[in-house]
């Protein structure tokens, strides 16, 4: 199997697996009760409880940081995209370019903040948007930084 085949198939099985965990990371039970209440009052809903407001959460997580599971959330939501930054240009030719890759990152998270906003199987955050392409950024540096490596035939054992 072809080196980009594999990517492929890993980009894809990670795609899903975001998907498996920031929408649908509720027992089967739990997603049937709420998908059983979807009517417009659940979209008002939706919108009520939606963060609209760049860092208002990241800077709740930082002053709460005692409280709360501050640095799980903020990380993990950095963490869960760098595989995204990593891979897409790997896969993608236009990839290559960071403002392609940090436009399709954006378009995945804003897809999966809306669909959280509408269905209630998660809430609306403009802050997981900003730390979600955060992750992809840090990513496509790693990526970057990879690339910069095997363009120069350095290997870990010239050191």
């Amino acid at each position: 199997m072809q080196k980009r085949t594999i990517i492929r198939l890993f980009f894809a099985i990670y795609i899903l697996f975001v998907i498996q965990v920031i929408i649908f990371k509720y027992p089967w039970e739990y997603m049937q009760m709420i998908a059983s209440t979807w009517q417009k009052g659940v979209i008002l809903e939706g919108l009520g409880t939606a963060n609209f407001i760049p860092f208002k959460t990241i800077k709740m997580y930082i002053e709460y940081s005692y409280k709360l599971n501050s640095a799980e959330n903020l990380l993990g939501n950095i963490i869960v995209f760098v595989p995204f930054g990593f891979c897409f240009p790997m896969i993608f030719d236009k990839g290559n370019c960071f403002f392609v890759m940090l436009f399709n990152a954006f378009l995945f998270v804003l897809g999966i903040e809306v669909f959280q906003l509408f269905s209630a199987f998660g809430a609306f955050d403009v802050d997981d948007i900003l730390l979600n392409c955060l992750g992809a950024s840090l990513g496509f540096g790693c990526y970057k930084l990879y690339s910069l490596i095997q363009r120069r035939g350095c290997s870990w054992k010239d050191s």
